[in-house]
């Protein structure tokens, strides 16, 4: 069974992730915790890819195989880190979002597409929170041949650079087009921008939440950003139904190569398998970090008075433990920063969902949040004890992304000792990971109260709270009707359930809980539960934590 550990502490840290500013919603003049986040990272990290190249003007083609990534980041660790990259041109660096996001590549530019393969390449230009160049380079027959910059590949619009622009500026990053949702149209699939941050997309999916390459130190009061600092895409033959991507990771604290190989669908799958060369012990590292955006939804609506019901790109965190057990938790906007641990081995997965799917909980004709993709972590091969990480950070606004979830090994990584990583991300819409009964609402209320409660509500010792948790699929609809309906397992970490009750929802084809909680004095209790028959549980087990002032 799972363990979760709840602690809130006082201290805000500092912005945890980034929003690539391809996102149109982001407001001129403001950018997100996310884009800043982009622009701190980028900032303090080297360009130029300093082994590998031949002794030339680094744009020549060289050898490529299996290995030759990993051979770059051996030799890169044995180096001290450099964070020294040439600066842009004034006329870039003063760029706004509006103004970046003017240089558009040209899509009858795009590469990839010369040996009849369905995917397409374009690149970011350099500029606004986007400073740092990346490298990247097409294989073809076991070579790999730099991309060279050449301002012909864009379209500038309304932005306007005086002068000529260095020829090795390079890249900011890339983005691959496919024929996603239809044989006759290039849709985006993929993007990486932004130190190691990547989106991608199912079908019929609009870009919510994000995924990044390593997280350290997110919990903590420094948070690293490691980024990709070069990508080599192999060029796909014609029919191919997969693309493969290969990426150098470089931060102070480790090196990395990375393999990302992807396969577009209903649910886009995309296959990592990485081998990190600590330079230093890695103690607080995130494996397969996610990052999302909580802000509002029916339980809290104390954030913000906005005519929309509810705000967020993931409404909950999904775990499949490693003894079986499914576990939902839903998201919070917390007054302040919130860190719950779930202790586990040899996880099955875990993931930032977006479950709600009615439009009718938005009422956001651009945004479409009902659209946005959950993304599902599954690892390859055991990956021994550790704990699911999720940080829970406050915003007043819904351009932050203050939710991120992340492995973190029980054991830290030795410095010096390679290791190596596989695991599957899967991009979800309305699929059921599990065959057992969901979490559909959780609702929040006054208890009520009587007798003494009642005549002396200013007792601060004893606070009481209701809970209402709609469970529904699985079998719980041929249920519905049974005079003996299913068992509630309910528990808390602190504190007592002083009452519960069930009734039939035909309206979800489930069941509506109630559970009444109480505590004694300040804290936060972590409350479970879940219905079964006999001995077979037949719903997840939902997780909520409970603070109290």
């Amino acid at each position: 069974m799972i363990h979760a550990n709840v602690g809130t502490l006082s201290a805000e840290p500092g912005p945890c992730s980034a929003r690539e500013a391809t996102q149109e919603k982001t407001p001129v003049g403001a950018p997100s915790r996310r884009g800043v986040v982009a622009g701190l990272a980028a900032a303090g990290f080297a360009a130029a890819l300093p082994v590998g190249a031949a002794a030339d003007d680094g744009a020549s083609p060289r050898p490529f195989g299996p290995e030759t990534v990993e051979a770059m980041a051996r030799a890169l660790v044995s180096r001290p880190f450099d964070g020294a990259f040439p600066p842009l041109p004034a006329a870039l660096a003063q760029l706004d979002y509006d103004g970046w996001r003017d240089i558009r590549f040209r899509p009858d530019r795009a590469l990839l597409g010369e040996a009849g393969g369905p995917f397409r390449l374009q690149l970011f230009h350099r500029g606004f929170l986007y400073p740092r160049p990346v490298d990247v380079s097409l294989v073809r027959d076991g070579v790999a041949t730099p991309v060279r910059y050449d301002p012909a590949l864009f379209n500038f619009g309304r932005t306007r650079i005086d002068g000529p622009l260095p020829a090795d500026l390079g890249f900011a990053g890339i983005r691959i087009h496919a024929p996603l949702n239809r044989p006759d149209r290039l849709d985006e699939l993929i993007v990486f921008v932004g130190a190691s941050y990547f989106r991608f997309l199912g079908q019929d999916q609009l870009y919510g939440l994000s995924a990044r390459g390593l997280a350290i130190g997110t919990d903590g009061a420094q948070e690293e950003f490691p980024l990709f600092r070069a990508f080599f895409i192999e060029v796909p033959p014609a029919g191919a139904t997969t693309l493969t991507i290969h990426a150098l990771l470089d931060g102070p604290s480790t090196v990395g190569a990375y393999r990302f190989v992807v396969e577009p669908g209903r649910e886009t799958v995309l296959r990592v398998s990485a081998t990190l060369y600590p330079r230093q012990t890695l103690s607080a590292v995130g494996i397969a970090p996610l990052t999302s955006m909580f802000f509002i939804n029916e339980t809290d609506r104390g954030h913000s008075d906005d005519y929309r019901p509810e705000l967020h790109d993931s409404d909950g965190l999904q775990l499949a433990t490693g003894s079986g057990e499914w576990l939902w938790r839903p998201l919070d906007n917390p007054r302040e920063r919130r860190i719950s641990t779930f202790l586990d081995r040899d996880p099955k997965g875990f993931g930032l969902l977006q479950r709600d799917r009615s439009f009718a909980s938005y009422q956001d004709l651009e945004a479409g949040y009902e659209r946005r993709p959950g993304y599902f972590v599954e690892p390859e091969g055991a990956w021994g004890e550790g704990r699911v990480v999720l940080v829970e950070l406050p915003t007043d606004n819904e351009t932050a992304d203050n939710i991120v979830a992340f492995w973190r090994p029980k054991a830290p990584y030795p410095a010096g000792e390679p290791v190596r990583l596989g695991y599957r991300l899967r991009a979800l819409a309305a699929e059921a990971l599990h065959p057992n009964g969901q979490v559909v609402n959780t609702f929040t209320a006054e208890a009520a109260a009587s007798g003494a409660a009642r005549r002396a509500p200013d007792q601060a010792s004893l606070r009481s709270r209701r809970f209402l948790i709609d469970f529904g699929g699985g079998t719980l609809e041929t249920l519905i009707a049974d005079s003996s309906p299913p068992e509630i397992v309910a528990t808390a970490s602190i504190g007592r359930i002083t009452a519960t009750s069930i009734v039939p929802n035909p309206h979800i084809g489930g069941f509506r809980v109630a559970l009444d909680v109480r505590v004694d004095g300040p804290g936060t209790t972590e409350l479970r539960a879940y219905l079964r028959k006999g001995e077979q549980a037949l719903t997840e087990t939902w997780s909520y934590p409970w603070s109290v002032a």
